[in-house]
């Protein structure tokens, strides 16, 4: 005999709650959206006061001569940009501005993540000196410049008395640009540091144990754990800090002011932001100094799409 399924009858209270609720995903919900408005709307007001329209007006002026203690400006087009790229001193300015960025972001990154490594451990005394590690990072740009000025003195400073004490010649850090770009950059390594050891701490203190312990059972090498284990869970944290590490270290501005002022020799540590408060208050050539701004604007989105882009792709 051939077998009969029962239709089953659905309840009509049933159906009709799943037409409305078909109908209620078609419509918009205008009071979310209402509230989304509410709460994100005053932000999107003040990016745009203090963010967008500054950098359009800033965009604006670099097409422009202008003193920027006058109210007359003169439209001169590119030749602000084209003044810059052939100037015999931007090839200093960005040679400064990249070795500058790059030993800061490479520095901060593998001694704040060497630190964190190392004051993870269960150690005597770990939290003070968590805290003296972190320490500089809170103290102002100028104040660490000034201080370090006389750590790297000549005949007077920190440096000067170990290596003369292992007969090494003390090189002068505030008349060759190299050693003067050297200062600013281990100064500015000195003061990072905290920042990303923060950062890299809690990322170690979140991640899972029991993969280092699965690793070390089947006697995997310290270096290979590193990388294969404990490197991958550090993804995310290390995409942040390269992101925020770089923005920072290429627009320091006031350890170079306090320690060198761009010198020696005129653009000797002058890096692209110091050159645009230059131009703009010194020299008086605020047009000048938007284009140099327009034009860090620029590498910066770049490089930040870059970073992103293959961040991006290393997830799949």
């Amino acid at each position: 005999m051939p077998s009969s399924i029962p239709a089953v009858d659905v309840a009509p209270e049933v159906s009709a709650e799943f037409a409305g609720s078909k109908k209620t995903r078609g419509k918009t919900d205008w009071r979310q959206l209402g509230l989304a408005a509410l709460l994100i709307g005053p932000n999107l007001i003040l990016l745009a006061i203090f963010t967008y329209r500054p950098l359009v007006d800033n965009i604006r002026l670099s097409f422009f001569h202008w003193n920027i203690s006058s109210t007359n400006l003169t439209f001169i087009g590119l030749d602000n940009y084209i003044e810059w790229f052939s100037s015999p001193d931007t090839g200093r300015v960005v040679f400064n501005t990249v070795v500058f960025t790059a030993a800061a972001v490479v520095g901060s990154m593998v001694l704040g993540l060497a630190l964190a490594l190392l004051l993870d451990q269960k150690l005597i005394g770990r939290g003070f000196v968590r805290s003296m590690v972190f320490a500089p990072y809170v103290v102002s740009g100028a104040a660490i410049g000034v201080a370090f000025q006389f750590v790297f003195d000549p005949q007077y400073g920190l440096i000067q008395y170990f290596l003369v004490r292992m007969g090494v010649d003390v090189p002068n850090f505030y008349q060759n640009s190299n050693w003067a770009l050297f200062m600013v950059t281990v100064t500015y390594i000195w003061k990072n540091i905290g920042y990303v050891f923060v950062i890299y701490l809690a990322a170690l203190q979140g991640r899972r144990k029991d993969l280092d312990e699965a690793a070390e059972i089947d006697g995997t090498s310290a270096s290979r754990r590193f990388f294969r284990v404990l490197m991958p869970q550090l993804r995310g944290t290390t995409f942040f800090l390269t992101i925020t590490v770089f923005l920072n270290s290429f627009q320091v501005f006031d350890m170079i002011q306090a320690m060198t002022k761009g010198g020696p020799f005129g653009y000797g540590t002058s890096t692209m932001v110091y050159q645009v408060y230059q131009e703009t208050f010194v020299n008086g050539r605020a047009g000048y100094g938007a284009a140099v701004a327009t034009i860090m604007f620029l590498v910066v989105l770049v490089i930040t799409a870059i970073q992103v882009r293959f961040q991006e792709r290393s997830n799949y």
